[in-house]
């Protein structure tokens, strides 16, 4: 296998991979931008891969090869209810944010195996029939290069993270939204003199957060795994915070981090093929995402400075 043939393997694979990781760690950067720590991703993830795996089995027959789609909204749906909890615990009842995004991640697993049980009688479900399709760009596939890399054998979840990431970009950075989002995240007090309402801010954000680990959880399960049970997320949604604090708590850095975080996962499953990386034992590939999730949580690459006022609940009139 020659290096181009390599990158021509390994650059669509690892967006691929990234595609849960990127949308979830923009949810948290939406939540952490307004000054709720989320680790519940990973929670939110396993009801999105729970509810989506569900809705595809349940009524594949209705929507045919529409129904992955249609199952990414009803993630999105059930995991931004969901996000409530967090949202009440850490914003009207000034809970301590940590161990509500701990519960969060409990109390996911335990409703969606629970659930699986009683829906299926056994620990997992069945394997889904239709999957999200590969296709090619046409012209662009064309392209010297880049063509076969970027826009051959595509995945339309791969071109729906990076679209929701530019988006993301634009709405914290561009519109008045996300001017206060960033308000209430950075000085609450100010943000409320100026007539922000910091309490709807940050519920707004905690669900849209919901929403997207929801539809990040559904892809996974949807496009890897193909089922559901107690191992289908394994820890992607620690990843995907992971790769918002090494993005630095901005959409387009995120992006960037799930990428690398990708590219690690995509060696693991191809490394037997490649030249040099074939002679690594495999185990060592394995770990590798879960090694660098590590260092990046540590700060061992660069040293990212969260929002002042992440972790802390505001009272009004309090300063």
């Amino acid at each position: 296998m020659s290096f181009l043939e390599v990158l021509y393997f390994l650059v669509p694979t690892a967006i691929f991979y990234a595609a849960p990781l990127i949308l979830t760690a923009i949810g948290g950067v939406f939540s952490e931008r307004s000054g709720v720590v989320n680790i519940g991703l990973e929670g939110l993830m396993v009801i999105g891969a729970f509810a989506g795996i569900v809705f595809n089995l349940t009524y594949v027959d209705t929507f045919g090869a529409w129904t992955p789609w249609i199952a990414l909204l009803v993630a999105g749906l059930a995991a931004g209810i969901f996000s409530m909890l967090h949202a009440v615990a850490a914003i009207s009842f000034r809970a301590d944010q940590t161990i509500s995004g701990v519960a969060i991640n409990l109390l996911g697993l335990a409703i969606a195996l629970f659930s699986v049980k009683m829906l299926y009688d056994k620990g997992q479900t069945d394997m889904i029939k239709v999957r999200f399709p590969r296709f090619n760009i046409p012209y662009l596939e064309d392209i010297p290069l880049i063509g076969p890399m970027f826009f051959k054998d595509v995945y339309g979840t791969s071109i729906l993270a990076i679209a929701v990431a530019i988006l993301a970009w634009m709405i914290i950075y561009k519109t008045p939204f996300g001017l206060r989002l960033r308000a209430v995240g950075e000085h609450p007090t100010a943000a409320d003199t100026m007539g922000i309402n910091v309490t709807k801010m940050r519920y707004i954000a905690v669900i849209i957060s919901g929403v997207l680990g929801g539809i990040g959880g559904a892809i996974y399960s949807q496009t890897i795994s193909g089922d559901f049970g107690h191992g289908t997320i394994n820890g992607q949604g620690f990843m995907a915070l992971a790769a918002m604090i090494f993005g630095k708590w901005h959409p387009l850095g995120a992006l960037g981090a799930a990428i690398f975080f990708g590219f690690a996962q995509s060696l693991s499953i191809a490394g037997n093929s490649i030249p040099y990386i074939q002679n690594i034992p495999s185990v060592y590939l394995h770990i590798l995402p879960y090694v660098l999730t590590i260092f990046a949580v540590a700060g061992f690459i660069g040293k990212a400075h969260a929002p002042k006022a992440v972790g802390k609940p505001y009272i009004k009139g309090k300063r």
